[in-house]
């Protein structure tokens, strides 16, 4: 048995650089991992089958559209053979908050699996197995700050230190990314922003500098989203933003 968290993520700025003829669009986005976690536990047990039994914040997935299923059916492709293994998840990390919680759950099971099996795999063979599964798990192979490029799936190491307290509101809204996506008016981006640049400035600078193209669209569906991260300021704030698409929003506080 062997029992791993699983973290999520918060998005330091997000800028759109433009859509590509397949559909998806280029990114420049940081992300950073954060205490919050789910917490899991991979044990064998007798058959040759992979079940997934999920507790704490509510999940209504199917198990083969499950990521942590998905994963582990992944890595016994690339093995040839699995034992009987159950994964079991205690989630506290909410779905549709732009936190990652699927996408760290299944880099995860890739790591918890290859530790507990003595499957003897690298990290840049975990990294290719994660790639298929969703553009933020390979990021959770790593878990440090990475600067994510492309359609965010080009991973470049980024030395960040916040010297803050990290708040965290997840309002229970579950936003939807291709909607959020959909709402952009792209023609009205400039695809010329260095968001690396913007990174670079002091942190009383980042308000009007390290900016979420998504919270435009987000807010408009979701105007409490937007009072939120106005409160946050209202409260002291150093820095506040949505992370990815939402609807999790976040804010840098001095420490006490």
């Amino acid at each position: 048995m062997l029992k791993l968290n699983s973290p999520a993520k918060i998005n330091l700025g997000l800028i759109v650089k433009g859509r590509r003829p397949d559909g998806y669009h280029e990114v420049e986005t940081l992300l950073y991992p954060v205490k919050l976690a789910d917490e899991m536990t991979f044990s064998e047990q007798e058959g040759n089958g992979i079940s997934v039994v999920m507790e704490g914040i509510s999940m209504q997935v199917n198990q083969e559209d499950n990521l942590i299923w998905k994963a582990a059916q992944a890595l016994k492709r690339k093995v040839g053979k699995l034992p009987g293994l159950e994964i079991r998840v205690v989630k506290n990390i909410p779905a549709g908050a732009g936190l990652g919680g699927g996408s760290s759950n299944a880099a995860t099971t890739l790591q918890g699996l290859n530790e507990m099996l003595g499957l003897g795999l690298k990290r840049e063979e975990l990294v290719e197995l994660a790639r298929p599964l969703g553009a933020d798990v390979p990021f959770f192979l790593y878990n440090e700050p990475m600067l994510a490029t492309g359609i965010g799936q080009n991973l470049e190491p980024f030395e960040l230190e916040i010297p803050y307290d990290i708040g965290l509101i997840t309002p229970g809204i579950h936003s939807s990314t291709p909607d959020a996506y959909r709402g952009l008016f792209l023609e009205e981006l400039d695809p010329k922003r260095s968001l690396k640049e913007a990174l670079r400035a002091p942190f009383e600078e980042w308000p009007d500098r390290v900016v979420n193209d998504l919270e435009e669209p987000v807010f408009a569906d979701y105007p409490l989203l937007s009072r939120l991260k106005n409160d946050l300021y209202v409260q002291g704030a150093i820095y506040a933003a949505m992370t990815g698409s939402g609807s999790g929003i976040y804010a840098f506080f001095h420490k006490k």
